[in-house]
């Protein structure tokens, strides 16, 4: 390539998502008349420049890559409609010319990332580079643009670029800048990179060479390099000015690569925002909108009133009112922050400050909120139906518009309560279970990891046919649909590969049923019944009354609320009352445990009583009953489960008034240990309140038992009696102290006092002791 050849191509610096140099770019494009626009960005996307350029495409967007090998990566190039490189690709379509992408293709982008974070190199979220910020800025080290900004007297690089370049719009200034800036950016930063970061300079070298190699075989292809322009960020537009170091055809075959896919994707520009963690981006990138659109109307001196108009009207919209006239004082006070710091028009910071100081009334809290709707904005892309997605977008695009779900794709988290009983009222069978066939998505989506609905408890107590969610849609759920891709071309078969994939791994029954639930909710009913299969496998040899236990509840549950999904749940019953006996026939043995156990034998406890009731014509209630009046006679059992199982059958009315006051009388009888005693009284307590606090005898006892007490076994019984009673409501102290105010021979009031009232020094002093107390020296 000779020396003249490569001068004469035209080299367009910019920064990503400036408006500024998009606008600067198109007034240069007109001037050239090119035949050929080279734009930075990945050489395999550019059969997608066709559609990023269809007059349905809606800007924020994106170009995403992603390996199709696990694990998945991904790697994203978004565009704003101000995107200088989105402006160039419009202008070739509009007017004939070529239009291409010259970077590394998206396998070697990919690749060379792994290389650069095994290397160390911190990367940015979900971009390559960002080209004209050298790595060193995202380090968190003070870096050359800081600098820049520092002895600029600016707040920081954004205000400085924004003063000097975005509102500079004298014809040829920003080109000329910009090269002057990127080789003066090059001298410093590489010298720095060559000591500290060799890896991300070699990253940027490799990306030169290769797109000096296509600018190379453009003009081999006939086009004349006068009639190239080559649109690239700031960082390499100087270094892309010599073509004679272009990459060769051996390096091109020794650069490393991995199998990768390509889609579009809609993006937003809460994304795009720095708030986000996107390197490239910019903080404001809807007040960069409204910028951009000033510029191609010629009305960019209205930026300032624009802007701050606004923000008043949206705090208006709050309850929060401004008048015009504070309007226009932050408008005269905007312009006056800019001439103190020798620039034309008032910047973003500029704007904001004067906000703060006449709209907020020097509160940044009263404007913070339309602050962000003005700066970043909730805007979200759109592309045609179709366009470049993968099987599984398509599916949920699909899905999306099949159950009058589009509407909920937005940034703005949306609730959305769901009724899964059959609507009567409409005709299509469709329509009738439209709230179930969504719940039925949600639950699917959840599975697979895609974030578009959250679950969140649905206000309806115990109502198995009511859903609540919050659906909100960003560039993340997009990206995580993508990445479902390898599991499944449609969002069914992806749910079923992953219900698939976590049966194979499950070993324990409290899995099994609980992929038997998730199969469930999803409407997979073969995945549903090979997950009773596994779990009536794996409930053959188990003896875990509490995984048991946990497994039957799953089971109830679902065949509760079966029918609501439309899903047949006999052939759970079975399984349900094999679980059920097996818990039963267990319980005794399970029971001789510690008190740390014995929390979760408790719960245990709750659920099989649970089922005994709800399901009592399926399972052997009997059984149930007998085991416990087995537990609670036995002394050599977890006291506080004999108590617990004496609670139960009082309840139940298996245990008659004589039963339980000999029991009573049993339990705590002087000479009983503490332990055992107030333990015992500590689990009878955990049910059925009201059925104790109206036995005086049980009180009677109880009081004597205490008193009967040495100081040490005292001391014990305080532990397990400040539990029991710890859960008690306030009604409930009330009615304790008026049957201890009885036995005390003391007034209502009074006995109340005695309980409630506050502790003296010394006695807080005894009781803070006991949370440390070492039982074992007893």
């Amino acid at each position: 390539m000779s020396a003249t050849a490569a001068a004469a191509v035209h080299i367009f610096g910019v920064r990503h998502l400036s408006p500024g140099g998009a606008k600067h770019l198109l007034d240069f494009l007109h001037d050239i008349q090119p035949t050929a626009v080279l734009i930075e960005g990945p050489a395999d996307a550019t059969p997608e420049i066709r559609h990023l350029t269809n007059r349905v495409t809606k800007p924020p967007v994106a170009i995403l890559a992603f390996t199709d090998d696990l694990p998945v990566c991904t790697v994203l190039w978004p565009f704003a409609a101000y995107s200088p490189e989105y402006q160039a690709m419009k202008w070739a379509e509009e007017n004939g010319a070529m239009a291409a992408f010259i970077d590394l293709p998206s396998s070697a982008a990919l690749a060379l990332q792994d290389v650069r974070m095994n290397t160390g190199a911190e990367e940015e979220e979900g971009s390559p580079a960002s080209p004209e910020r050298p790595l060193e800025e995202t380090r968190g080290e003070r870096s050359i643009y800081s600098r820049i900004a520092e002895l600029a007297g600016e707040h920081d690089y954004d205000m400085y670029w924004e003063r000097n370049y975005e509102h500079n719009l004298n014809a040829g200034a920003y080109q000329e800048a910009i090269i002057a800036f990127s080789t003066q950016m090059r001298e410093l930063s590489e010298e720095k990179e060559r000591r500290y970061e060799r890896t991300e300079y070699a990253y940027n070298a490799v990306r030169e060479a290769y797109m000096r190699r296509k600018i190379q075989e453009t003009i081999a292809s006939g086009h004349e390099p006068d009639k190239i322009v080559v649109v690239c960020g700031a960082y390499h537009a100087a270094a892309l000015v010599d073509l004679t170091s272009a990459m060769t055809d051996e390096e091109l075959e020794g650069l490393p690569s991995r199998s990768t896919k390509l889609t579009l994707m809609p993006y937003s520009y809460y994304k795009l925002s720095s708030m986000s963690g996107y390197g490239a981006g910019n903080n404001a990138p809807n007040y960069y909108e409204m910028m951009w659109e000033r510029m191609v109307n010629g009305t960019l001196d209205e930026l300032p009133k624009y802007y701050l108009s606004t923000l008043a009207r949206l705090m208006r919209d709050s309850g929060t009112h401004r008048s015009t006239a504070e309007v226009i004082e932050a408008v005269r006070l905007a312009e006056s922050l800019a001439a103190l710091h020798g620039g034309s028009a008032p910047t973003l910071r500029d704007l904001r400050d004067a906000a703060q100081t006449l709209l907020g009334r020097g509160d940044l809290s009263v404007i913070a909120e339309a602050l962000a709707r003005t700066d970043v904005g909730t805007a979200i892309g759109a592309l045609a139906d179709g366009v470049s997605q993968t099987p599984i977008q398509d599916d949920l695009n699909r899905l999306l518009k099949q159950l009058k779900l589009e509407k909920y794709k937005t940034a703005v988290a949306t609730d959305l309560s769901l009724d899964l009983r059959e609507n009567r009222r409409v005709k299509s069978e469709e329509t009738a279970f439209l709230d179930l066939n969504r719940s039925l998505l949600f639950h699917r989506l959840t599975l697979l990891g895609i974030t578009l609905a959250k679950a969140r408890p649905s206000g309806q107590e115990r109502a198995t046919w009511a859903e609540h969610w919050v659906i909100q849609w960003s560039p993340e759920v997009e990206i995580e649909v993508v990445e479902s891709t390898l599991l499944g071309e449609t969002v069914e078969i992806a749910t079923a590969y992953v219900l698939q994939q976590k049966l194979d791994g499950c070993g324990t029954i409290a899995e099994a049923s609980k992929l038997i639930r998730i199969a469930c909710e999803c409407g997979m009913l073969a995945q549903m019944e090979a997950a009773r299969q596994t779990l009536q496998r794996l409930a053959v040899d188990s003896r875990d009354v509490v995984q048991i236990a946990a497994a039957a509840r799953e089971l109830s549950t679902i065949i509760s609320y079966g029918d609501i999904r439309r899903i047949d749940t006999a052939p759970l019953l079975p399984l349900l009352e094999q679980l059920f006996m097996r818990a039963c026939l267990f319980l005794l043995d399970a029971s001789g445990c510690n008190d740390e156990a014995a929390h979760a034998m408790i719960t245990a406890m709750n659920e099989l009583n649970g089922i005994a009731l709800d399901h009592s014509e399926q399972v052997d209630e009997q059984l149930w009953l007998q085991e416990l009046l087995h537990l609670a006679e036995r002394d050599d059992r977890n006291p506080r489960l004999s108590g617990f199982a004496c609670a139960i059958l009082m309840e139940r009315n298996a245990m008659s008034a004589q039963q339980c006051a000999e029991e009573v009388s049993r339990r705590l009888s002087p000479g009983i240990p503490a332990d055992l005693g107030a333990g015992w009284f500590e689990g009878l307590s955990l049910r059925n309140r009201y059925a104790l606090l109206s036995r005086m005898s049980l009180w009677e006892q109880l009081n004597d038992y205490i008193v009967s007490l040495e100081d040490d076994e005292f001391v014990r019984a305080l532990v397990f009696l400040r539990r029991a009673f710890s859960s008690f409501a306030p009604r409930e102290k009330t009615m304790i102290a008026e049957l201890l105010g009885e036995l005390w021979g003391v007034h209502t009031e009074q006995a109340e006092e005695m309980l409630a009232g506050e502790l003296k020094e010394d006695e807080v002093k005894m009781i803070d002791e006991l949370n440390d107390f070492d039982f074992e020296d007893f």
